[in-house]
């Protein structure tokens, strides 16, 4: 019997499965600051401020504030703010008009951080800073027509259901049946949690009548398999960890063709044998 035959749905991830950022984070900070008339500093030390500032917040106040209450736009202002303070300067003492030079890096004053932190805020709630994978879709729309569940589960907050996946053409219905999104249910990856809700809205299946289909060993393989989920990895980017994930045993494909091909070589060999 084929891995296909026994599936009765099948889970993704998002960020580097389905859709991909254009650029680096770092970029449309730098433009949203020039945007209102300001200076910003070097793109790339921009960019590793906010991976900064997003761990820490994420570790006090995981899934986007979830457990505090804390409103969505309200998270990503105090991240926001932080990444900016964090910028290491290397050039010296950074000084201009309407900004507050410090140590570690930038502060606005709060009227012009407030101009800056709309436009970001703006922009991530939209298509703009993301790309959909030509594969996305179609794959998608093939397991719908297999007639298995498609659900998404992913660190993300309520805007990638409500407006982002939408605004890129991944649309619930026609694409995906449920999603399990880490800053609506509360419970983030690698939490294995996670995957047993999507399981849950799957229709209580069994694990192992679902296929997780992710980016990463920590958080995609490892905790869909230890819930008795089976689970392949994508290595879109040719990430120099992939031969360590094929050595572990895991199953690692370049993109969800191969994924579609596999799953359709299996159907096919499954039906020759039996005919």
């Amino acid at each position: 019997m084929s891995m296909l035959s026994k599936l009765r749905c099948i889970t993704v991830d998002v960020t580097g499965t389905l859709i991909a950022y254009k650029g680096e984070l770092g970029d449309y900070y730098c433009m949203a600051a020039k945007a209102v008339g300001l200076a910003c500093p070097d793109y790339k030390r921009m960019h590793e401020g906010f991976k900064s500032a997003y761990t820490d917040m994420a570790k006090e106040y995981p899934c986007f504030g979830h457990a505090a209450k804390m409103s969505n736009i309200d998270w990503w202002r105090s991240c926001v703010k932080d990444s900016f303070i964090r910028i290491k300067l290397v050039f010296g003492i950074y000084t201009q008009v309407n900004a507050i030079s410090r140590q570690a890096g930038y502060e606005y004053d709060n009227e012009t951080f407030e101009k800056v932190f709309k436009r970001i805020y703006s922009t991530f709630g939209s298509s703009a800073p993301y790309s959909v994978f030509p594969d996305s879709q179609p794959f998608l729309r093939w397991v719908r027509r297999k007639g298995l569940k498609v659900g998404i589960v992913s660190n993300a907050e309520y805007r990638y259901q409500d407006v982002i996946l939408p605004a890129l053409g991944l649309n619930q219905r026609s694409e995906w049946d449920f999603g399990v999104f880490s800053g609506i249910v509360g419970v983030e990856k690698p939490d294995p949690r996670i995957y047993e809700i999507a399981l849950e809205m799957a229709g209580n299946i069994a694990p192992d009548e679902a296929l997780h289909i992710g980016d990463s060993m920590r958080k995609d393989y490892i905790p869909a398999r230890s819930v008795g989920m089976r689970s392949i990895l994508l290595d879109r980017f040719k990430t120099s960890d992939a031969e360590s994930w094929r050595q572990s045993g895991a199953i690692v494909l370049p993109d969800l063709v191969a994924v579609q091909e596999l799953l359709t070589k299996e159907e096919t060999a499954n039906a020759a044998q039996e005919a």
